[in-house]
């Protein structure tokens, strides 16, 4: 046994649980760790805010599906995480924030002065009800790190404060493995059989199910399964936002459920006599501020208890895996007839293969700008079939809905506590996290200009991004939203910025789309994007996505 700065020894039990990379912002209080790590090999990406650190390990973990590590300093650094932290939090991303923090008091940081970087960080991150671990000296700081990577393996945020005496401090060091250890998940596990002949008596007397999944089904593997149960049932199928493109090529498949539905979904959803809810959360954007379902009984299957009924009230609970549900239901239900199907016909096949989403708008180009879900659609088309696409927060977000992806592990939003600006970190972990895979980040003016500095960490870092902002000159919610209550938009209406000359000089491709031709230019660029590009594109302010409405109604007091 012998002894080593602590720092030093967190450092060889973070590489040798298999991290290699992490985001973070250098700090004088953490710089010892930030070193060492990278002269261990590890991939140190600096970006330029610490809550873009914490948004980038949640996007490498989103993309992965390993633990996503961010190293920031403390005070003033921390609470910067914080917006990033809550975020991720939310997201349930397995992610480890390792953050500098004030010394226990064994030597002042100042003995002539007030601490200038003083933040209760514990108070702040647990009040939020994130797990945070502070070791109280410097034989417990290994352990410590266990703890708090044991946490976050089970796909939570956990939070670990470094007092800066501590890490400069020396402990021992025994012979033998690191405590630090990755928790394999817990095995699935099927439902209970009274519950699941609750749900298979609905389901036998419904004559039009409809299953709505989300991303808990997919992370399972449910899909086959549920196409499976749909078949045998005559259901027809949607997916929540999260597992955009879930079902993609299934001709019973009706998109996404929600603000972002199509018209013939909803068509179809409002005929519903039963919902199949699986491994989703049923939240607000799901459910359209509590008009996406109609009020028939529905039957909620999730692995975590405390998920079901949480934000919209279930008749059926079903506690179990979904792909395992999905399966013990399949063989429980008996076979229907063609005629007990009146949604699984060639008719229906029909038409909802001859949807195009042009179907439900008016194209509204301007000589200036234009229609963004028409650029949307067209950008879906060009870029190569295989990408993955990142959306930041704005009134251009409903575009999602215009975006194809070859599977919900394809698509990332950064919309978890409902703020803009954290897409472009985001976007960075998951450039990192899929090298081999053309990113896409759609983000709008306002939080490009909130977040502008990591456009050079994107060439700094050599991560061959496409960035799409969508420039209405404005926060282009707001806009529609004062203008939806008789309010003045002026203070959130913007000078048209031009972003294209300011991205070149650090190594941009980058060009300006003020109409369908500019676009159209561009095909063979991102037919095979290579590196850095960033498209300004000018959309038209005017068009209004489907939420702001819903958001409108609902403060304005109509339950429409």
């Amino acid at each position: 046994m012998h002894k080593e700065p602590v720092y030093q020894i967190l450092a060889q039990d973070i590489k040798d649980l298999g991290v290699d990379t992490v985001f973070g912002l250098m700090s004088d209080d953490i710089c010892q760790l930030f070193a060492t790590l990278d002269a261990m090999g590890v991939r140190i990406i600096g970006v330029r805010h610490e809550t873009q650190a914490v948004m980038a390990a949640a996007g490498y973990a989103a993309a992965t599906g390993r633990l996503g590590v961010a190293l920031v300093g403390r005070g003033p650094a921390m609470a910067n995480a914080v917006h990033g932290a809550l975020s991720t939090a939310k997201a349930g991303m397995p992610v480890l924030l390792i953050s500098g923090d004030a010394p226990l008091g064994r030597g002042a940081v100042n003995p002539l002065g007030p601490d200038l970087k003083s933040f209760p960080a514990a108070a702040v991150t647990r009040a939020c009800g994130i797990a945070t671990f502070v070791p109280s000296s410097t034989e417990a700081a290994r352990q410590c790190l266990a703890d708090a990577v044991a946490e976050a393996s089970l796909g939570k945020l956990a939070v670990l404060l470094l007092p800066t005496d501590i890490q400069v401090g020396y402990a021992s060091l025994a012979e033998g493995a690191s405590p630090s250890r990755l928790l394999a998940p817990a095995a699935p596990q099927p439902a209970r059989g009274a519950s699941i002949e609750t749900a298979v008596r609905l389901l036998r007397d419904s004559r039009r199910p409809l299953i709505v999944a989300g991303v808990g089904a997919f992370r399972s593997g449910a899909r086959q399964a549920i196409e499976a149960l749909a078949d045998k049932t005559g259901a027809l199928v949607v997916n929540a936002l999260k597992a955009k493109d879930m079902f993609r090529g299934y001709p019973y498949d009706m998109g996404i459920l929600g603000s972002s539905s199509t018209s013939v979904a909803r068509r179809h959803v409002e005929q519903a006599d039963c919902v199949l809810a699986i491994g989703v959360a049923l939240n607000s954007l799901t459910m359209s501020s509590g008009s996406a379902l109609p009020p028939v009984p529905l039957i909620h299957v999730d692995a975590m208890r405390t998920h079901i009924g949480r934000w919209w009230p279930a008749d059926v609970a079903v506690v179990g895996d979904a792909k395992l549900v999905a399966q013990q239901l399949l063989e429980a239900l008996p076979e229907r007839s063609a005629q007990d199907k009146p949604w699984h016909t060639e008719a229906v096949r029909r038409e909802l293969a001859a949807f195009e989403h042009t179907m439900d708008f008016q194209v509204a180009h301007t000589a200036r700008t234009v229609d963004p879900r028409v650029l949307t659609l067209a950008l879906s088309r060009m870029l190569p079939e295989r990408r993955h696409i990142v959306f930041d927060g704005g009134n251009f977000m409903a575009n999602w809905a215009y975006f194809s992806v070859p599977d919900p592990g394809h698509f990332t939003h950064s919309l978890d506590s409902g703020s803009v600006g954290l897409g472009l970190g985001t976007a960075i972990g998951v450039a990192r996290g899929k090298p081999d895979c053309p990113v896409l980040l759609m983000i709008g003016d306002g939080g490009m200009l909130m977040t502008m500095g990591e456009i050079e960490t994107i060439i700094r870092e050599d991560l061959p991004m496409i960035i799409a902002v969508m420039n209405d000159a404005a926060y282009g919610a707001e806009v529609h939203i004062l203008k939806g209550q008789n309010m003045p938009p002026a203070k959130a209406v913007f000078f048209d910025v031009d972003f294209a000359p300011m991205a070149e000089p650090l190594g941009f491709e980058a060009y300006t789309i003020r109409s369908m031709d500019d676009l159209q230019k561009l095909a063979p660029v991102l037919a095979d994007p290579q590196g850095p590009i960033l498209l300004d594109c000018k959309i038209n302010g005017d068009v209004i996505a489907p939420f702001i409405t819903e958001f409108t109604h609902k403060d304005s007091g109509d339950k429409r």
